[in-house]
Formats: C-alpha cells, sequence, structure tokens
C-alpha cells in the first residue's frame, strides 16, 4: 500500500462488519483467503463465508484471525466489537498500578543508557520519558515548540529545530520517512497517515544518492556547540505485551558512532553531576 492508498483508506467510513475488516487486513498483508484460512487452520470456503457476512466467527477465531494478520492489539479490539464481542485488550495509562513493572523496566533502561541519549515514544512519535542526556541536545529550539505533546519526528523536520542541526539531513530525515510509512502500511493508523503527510511538507533536501557501502547503519550526524556528534540507532519493544498501551511503545536508543561522540557525551554527562 502506498501512501496516497494509505491516506484515502484513512480518509473514508471504517467498515462496520467484520467481513469488511477482514477482508481488508487481509488485502493489507497481500494474503489470499486460502493462504489465510490454511494460516488460522480453518476451510477458505468458511473464511469466505465470514468475510461476506453468511458466516458469523467465534470469539477464538475472531483473535486467531487477527493474530495470523499480526494486526495491532487496538485493532484487534475493533475486530471484536464489529463480530458482537467485548474487547479482549485494555489500555491503560503508564501511571496505571497495573504497569508499574513495566514504567520500572522503561526508566531502567532510559537510565542504564546514559551517558547516551535514548527516549521512549507513542504509537504517534510523541515523547512519553526520555533520560537527562536528551535535554541538551535540544538546548536552544524555540520553547513553543517543545510543547506537549512533543513529536519527535516533527522536531526532527522542523526549520526552527533540529533540522538546520543535522548536517545529513537529507539522508537522516529519509530514513525516518521510509520508517513511517512501513508503520503506516502496517497499522493503517490515520494520525501516522496524517503525521506522514504533514513531514513530507516540510523542505527536507533529496538525497544526494546511495549510501557508501562502507556504512553499517544511517547515522545521525547533530552539530552541538561547534562540535559534530555522530549516533546511530536502536529500537526496543516489549516483546510480548497484551495492553494496547506498551503494544504502541518504543524506545529508541542512540550510540555514538566514533569516539569523540563518546568522549564528549562523557563530559556532557559528568558536568550534570
Amino acid at each position: 500500500m502506498n501512501a496516497h492508498a494509505s491516506t484515502a483508506q484513512a480518509d473514508r467510513s471504517q467498515p462496520v462488519h467484520i467481513g469488511d475488516h477482514l477482508r481488508e487486513w487481509r488485502q493489507r498483508r497481500r494474503m489470499s483467503q486460502l493462504d489465510l484460512a490454511g494460516e488460522a487452520e480453518i476451510s477458505a470456503r468458511h473464511l469466505s463465508f465470514v468475510e461476506t457476512g453468511r458466516a458469523a466467527p467465534s470469539r477464538d477465531m475472531v483473535l486467531r484471525l487477527a493474530e495470523r494478520l499480526d494486526v495491532p492489539l487496538r485493532e484487534r479490539n475493533v475486530l471484536l466489537v464489529a463480530a458482537g464481542y467485548a474487547p479482549a485488550f485494555q489500555q491503560r495509562p503508564l501511571e496505571d498500578p497495573a504497569l508499574k513493572s513495566a514504567r520500572q523496566a522503561i526508566d531502567l533502561v532510559l537510565k542504564a543508557h546514559e551517558p547516551n541519549p535514548a527516549l521512549a515514544v507513542d504509537r504517534h512519535w510523541n515523547l512519553v520519558s526520555a533520560n537527562r542526556m536528551v535535554a541538551p541536545l535540544l538546548d536552544g529550539i524555540p520553547p513553543h515548540l517543545l510543547g506537549q505533546p512533543l513529536n519527535v519526528l516533527r522536531l526532527a523536520f522542523h526549520p526552527e529545530a533540529l533540522a538546520p542541526r543535522t548536517v545529513n539531513l537529507a539522508e537522516w530525515c529519509g530514513h525516518l520517512l521510509e520508517r513511517l510509512h512501513r508503520q503506516c502500511e502496517v497499522t493503517a493508523d490515520p494520525g501516522l497517515v496524517k503525521l506522514y503527510t504533514d513531514l513530507k511538507s516540510y523542505p527536507i533536501p533529496a538525497r544526494a544518492g546511495p549510501l557508501s557501502s562502507d556504512n553499517v547503519a544511517i547515522p545521525f550526524k547533530l552539530r552541538h556547540d561547534g562540535e559534530i556528534l555522530s549516533f546511530f540507532s536502536t529500537t526496543m519493544v516489549f516483546g510480548t505485551p497484551v495492553d494496547i498501551t506498551l503494544s504502541e511503545l518504543a524506545l529508541e536508543t542512540f550510540f555514538p558512532a566514533d569516539e569523540r561522540t563518546a568522549e564528549r557525551l562523557r563530559q556532557m554527562a559528568a558536568a550534570m553531576t
């Protein structure tokens, strides 16, 4: 699915019948009825009847099909409701006592990653939490761009934020756009589709050419206090979440790509103590 198709799908009225939902997710995953039926261990004939409304799926079947289609937990609830069942997955704020251990795990990872920057974002890339090494990298950004919710992708693309400080702006933002586009295709989330469309409107230069074969990852090169700090990033997610909030959280961790950056981060951390 391309961005235009994603946008068109997000704009039109959502299907209300379980069969419509299943068909859209199956087509989004580029699976035939036969493929999905085989994965879910049901007959293709029965799946066809479910999609056309001639048969009503059981609750277990809805969940089984959603799992085989890798439907996000939030949308699995939509499927269940469309089939006449109660939602199966809760969505609790991180401050909820039930998520205390998860919140502690997030804080532990962010703290342990110092003196390197790390942050946690929600499904729309809004900042949830960050370690103390992130704030110095945002020094000088106008306060109105740092208000809540703080969207880290908008910050990366905005001409008054990190964009003019990013040395390899075309490569880094091109990478972020490709990643966001994949998320739009996987989730069909209207909020992500809108974010993708908005970011495409920013004046980001086109890539000059293919990356050098010497590169193992696209770096993030940032001007800071007269120096160029170079990072590569990794993403961490909860492995077996059954809560919507946890399933949509991602921890973005940055590592120094050279010794000069590593030493500068150590100096910055020491100055904070």
